[in-house]
C-alpha cells in the first residue's frame, strides 16, 4: 500500500514508529531549538570548550575561516580552524573527528588558509579529517551534526561554513555578514538546529560514528568521559522528552536505502488536524506534494503554511527547484478549493529577501520536527539526512506542547517583526494560521505571498525530468525509480493525461 494512503487526520495518536518512520526513540534530558547561526556558532564554541574526550563534526560543508563568536573575550581563538587546533593542543585527552562531503571538497581550493589548516591537522594525532564519498552517483552527504562526548548533540540545518552567520534580527546590510578573505557582504540568512542532551545525544553519536565507518574511516570508540557540555547561555525549551531520530540514506555498495524521513513527513501531514507550519529551502517533493493534495481535498482538513526563500541559492538549484515549485503550486492551486494553502517568503525591513535554509515542521502545536532534510526528492531517498522529532502526544512528553507552541509563535513573530504574544492572540481570535499571518503582515520586515514566475521552456523541461533532483539511485543510478513528480500528482488529482 502506498505510504500516502494511511489514515488522515489522526491527530491524537503518537506518531514515531521505530523501523518505519524513525530509526529509534531516545530520551533527551534537555532540548532546545537554536534559531539562526549567530547563536548556534557561539553556543557550539562554548560547548566544545567543555569537551573532554570526543568531538564529532559531521557536515555537508565546513570552512575553517568562519568566526564562531564575534564577541569572545577569552583566550581560545574565535575562528573555527584555529579554534579546533587550540582544542587539540590544550585538551590532551580530546580527539576531534571531522567528516565532510567529498564532492564539496573542490571548494577548499578557493578558501585561502583552509588547505594550510587541513595540512596542519594532518600532522596532529588528535584531529582526524575525512571526506565522505560513501554515496551513489549524484548523491551528497547532507547531515549537519555536532556531538560532544555523547552528552550533547546539535542536529539541524546549519553547516559551519561561510555565508551562514546571521542574527534573528536579519538586519539590512549587516556589516557582520561578510565573507572570509574578501570581506564582501552577503544577504540575510535564516536557519535552525536542535540541541539535545543525554541518551538522544548518545544515539546521534552512534549514528555519526557509523557514518564515519561507512566513509572508510577507522572505527571510533564511544567516549568514556562524563561531563556537562550544555552551554550555560542556552535555555532548554524541553526537559525529559523523547526524541525520534529519522534518517534518509540512499542505496550504495550493498547498503539498503533508508526512507524514514519521507515516511515521517507523510505521517505528520496525515495526522494534522489544524495546521502544518513549515520552513524549508525547497518545495519540490512528489511524495510531500501528493500528501498535501490529499488533505486539501478534505472539506475540513488542516491549513498549510510554507515559508520558502524567494529564490534558491545557486544557479543550478534555482533553475531546477524554482520551476518544480511553480508547477507544484499550480497543481495545488487547482485542488485548494477551500483556500488552506499558502507559501510566503520573508523580507527585511528594507525589503531585501531573507534566504530560508531552516528545515522545520510544526504540526498543530504538538509536534516539532527539525533536521537537515529539504522538501525535495533527493532528501527523501538519495542523500544522507538526519531529522529529529518531538511529539508531545507520546506518553513521556506530556506538557511539551506548550513549548512547541511557543517556538512556533517565536518563529512567525521573527518573520513578521512582532511579539510572539501578538501572534498567539491573533491565532486565538481567528483560529486560522493563514488569517493570523495575513492580519499581521505589514511593511518592513514581513512575510510576502509567493507568486511563482512562469518558467522558461528549458526550465520546465529540466524540472519535469527530475534529472537534477532524483528521488533515488540504485547501483546503476536510476533516478526514475518511482513515477515522476508531476505524473504522480496528476494521477492523485485525477486530472487526466497531459495535453
Amino acid at each position: 500500500m502506498d505510504i500516502i494512503e494511511k489514515g488522515r487526520g489522526e491527530g491524537p495518536g503518537a506518531l514515531p514508529e521505530p523501523g518505519r518512520n524513525c530509526w529509534r526513540i531516545a530520551r533527551a534530558d534537555r532540548a532546545a531549538l537554536v534559531v539562526d547561526a549567530a547563536d548556534y556558532f557561539r553556543l557550539a564554541r562554548q560547548a566544545m570548550l567543555k569537551a573532554r574526550s570526543q568531538i564529532l563534526l559531521i557536515g555537508w560543508d565546513f570552512d575553517t575561516r568562519i568566526v564562531l563568536d564575534h564577541k569572545a573575550k577569552d583566550d581560545p581563538p574565535a575562528k573555527l580552524g584555529p579554534f579546533i587546533s587550540w582544542l587539540a593542543k590544550n585538551r590532551p585527552d580530546l580527539k576531534i573527528h571531522i567528516l565532510k562531503w567529498d564532492l564539496g571538497a573542490v571548494k577548499l581550493l578557493g578558501r585561502g588558509s583552509t588547505l594550510f589548516r587541513l595540512a596542519r591537522w594532518a600532522w596532529d594525532k588528535r584531529i582526524f579529517f575525512k571526506l565522505d564519498g560513501a554515496h551513489s552517483i549524484g548523491a551528497s552527504h547532507h547531515q549537519k551534526i555536532l556531538v560532544i562526548d555523547d552528552a550533547l548533540a546539535f542536529c539541524g540545518g546549519i553547516d559551519m561554513t561561510a555565508s551562514r552567520w546571521d542574527t534573528r534580527e536579519h538586519k539590512d546590510r549587516d556589516k557582520m555578514r561578510k565573507r572570509p578573505t574578501t570581506g564582501r557582504l552577503y544577504g540575510p540568512w535564516h536557519d535552525a538546529t536542535m540541541a539535545v542532551e543525554g541518551p538522544a545525544a548518545r544515539a546521534l553519536g552512534e549514528l555519526s560514528r557509523e557514518r564515519w565507518r561507512a566513509a572508510g574511516g577507522s572505527p571510533i570508540h564511544a567516549p568514556q568521559a562524563q561531563g556537562d557540555p550544555w552551554p550555560d547561555a542556552l535555555e532548554p525549551a524541553f526537559r525529559d522528552v523523547d526524541v525520534a531520530i529519522a534518517r534518509t540514506r540512499g542505496a550504495w555498495n550493498g547498503i539498503k536505502a533508508v526512507r524514514e524521513i519521507e515516511a515521517l513527513f507523510v505521517d505528520l501531514i496525515a495526522a494534522a488536524r489544524r495546521f502544518v507550519y513549515v520552513e524549508n529551502q525547497f518545495f519540490a517533493s512528489r511524495v510531500i506534494g501528493k500528501a498535501i493534495l490529499a488533505r486539501l481535498a478534505e472539506p475540513d482538513g488542516p491549513e498549510f503554511v510554507i515559508v520558502n526563500p524567494k529564490k534558491t541559492d545557486g544557479w543550478v538549484e534555482d533553475k531546477v527547484m524554482s520551476p518544480a515549485r511553480a508547477r507544484l503550486m499550480r497543481l495545488i492551486a487547482k485542488a485548494d478549493r477551500h483556500g488552506r494553502f499558502r507559501i510566503y517568503t520573508p523580507v527585511t525591513r528594507g525589503g531585501e529577501d531573507i534566504y530560508v535554509h531552516s528545515k522545520i515542521v510544526v504540526a498543530d502545536d504538538i509536534r516539532l520536527r527539525v533536521g537537515s532534510a529539504n522538501m525535495n526528492n533527493r532528501s527523501m531517498g538519495l542523500d544522507s539526512e538526519c531529522d529529529l522529532l518531538i511529539d508531545s502526544r507520546t506518553g513521556q512528553n506530556a506538557g511539551a506542547g506548550k513549548a512547541v507552541a511557543a517556538l512556533r509563535a517565536g518563529l512567525i513573530a521573527e518573520h513578521l517583526d512582532v511579539a510572539p504574544e501578538e501572534v498567539d492572540a491573533r491565532l486565538a481570535a481567528t483560529g486560522s494560521l493563514i488569517a493570523t499571518i495575513e492580519a499581521l503582515r505589514g511593511s518592513g520586515r514581513t512575510l510576502m505571498p509567493y507568486c511563482a514566475p512562469e518558467p522558461s521552456a528549458a526550465e520546465a523541461a529540466i524540472a519535469a525530468s527530475e534529472a537534477l533532483d532524483p528521488e533515488s539511485s540504485g547501483e546503476d543510478f536510476e533516478p526514475q525509480a518511482r513515477p515522476g513528480l508531476f505524473a504522480g500528482l496528476r494521477s492523485a488529482m485525477r486530472l487526466g493525461p497531459r495535453r
